[in-house]
């Protein structure tokens, strides 16, 4: 078992660059567009084509495709290859690092607010998964999310976070301990969205682990194209009635 819980811990940490300070931020300020949305979080979010999808660029298709305005903002770029859409090249720019901790996003993220200017919505993607691979303690897990969601609050105090209870790694790969860890996570990240709300930021949580098989990931953490849909399309649904017209 054990055994086991250091592949995953090695595959996940070792799957794309680790940064462990802002060297890798850019300045890169967002447009005056409606809708700038930054997408947050570890290695879900970046991506490494073609070894695992992100669900950036699905849920930046079902947007384009239905005439939505919006614009994708962080300090990352994402330097993979995709298909245009209406021909429309994608837009890169996010806010994930692979193998980063809730504790190593808490860090950056003011900064990166800083450089790119407050979004008006955040998907914050599978908040704390890294932190259970690494073994660190529940409560301060919990600290450190409310924390970044304060950071964001700070920022723009009407922002709208979208908050993951995220989908486990694969079946095969779920140990007891992080079973417990997952299903505790969900029913504090609810807690965490509603207590954490106010009447100018709503916080969502947003079930993503509900429905998500074992056929939807390329290895035992990370999405393949399939399960990058699925994430898009549940991102999708709460979107469209938050998005401006």
């Amino acid at each position: 078992m054990k055994i086991l819980v250091i592949g995953i811990f090695l595959l996940l940490f070792n799957s794309c660059s680790k940064d462990n300070d802002d060297s890798t931020l850019i300045a890169n300020p967002s447009g005056n567009s409606i809708n700038k949305i930054m997408a947050l979080g570890a290695s879900r979010v970046a991506g490494d084509r073609p070894e695992y999808e992100s669900f950036r660029y699905e849920l930046w298709k079902d947007l384009t495709e239905n005439n939505w305005t919006f614009d994708y903002t962080g300090t990352q770029l994402d330097e993979a290859s995709y298909p245009l859409v209406n021909n429309l090249s994608f837009d890169t720019d996010h806010e994930g690092r692979g193998g980063w901790t809730s504790g190593e996003i808490l860090n950056v993220i003011t900064n990166s607010l800083n450089l790119t200017g407050p979004p008006d919505i955040v998907l914050f993607s599978t908040p704390g998964g890294n932190d259970a691979l690494q073994n660190l303690p529940y409560n301060q897990v919990l600290l450190n999310i409310k924390a970044i969601v304060v950071a964001l609050q700070n920022a723009n105090p009407e922002v709208t976070i979208i908050i993951e209870q995220g989908a486990p790694a694969r079946s095969d790969a779920m140990t007891p301990e992080l079973t417990n860890y997952f299903n505790q996570l969900k029913q504090d990240v609810l807690t965490i969205a509603t207590e954490s709300s106010t009447t100018s930021s709503q916080i969502i949580a947003i079930d993503m682990f509900t429905g998500f098989t074992d056929s939807l990931f390329a290895d035992e953490v990370h999405y393949n194209e399939a399960g990058a849909n699925f994430i898009a399309s549940r991102y999708y649904t709460v979107l469209v009635n938050i998005l401006e017209e």
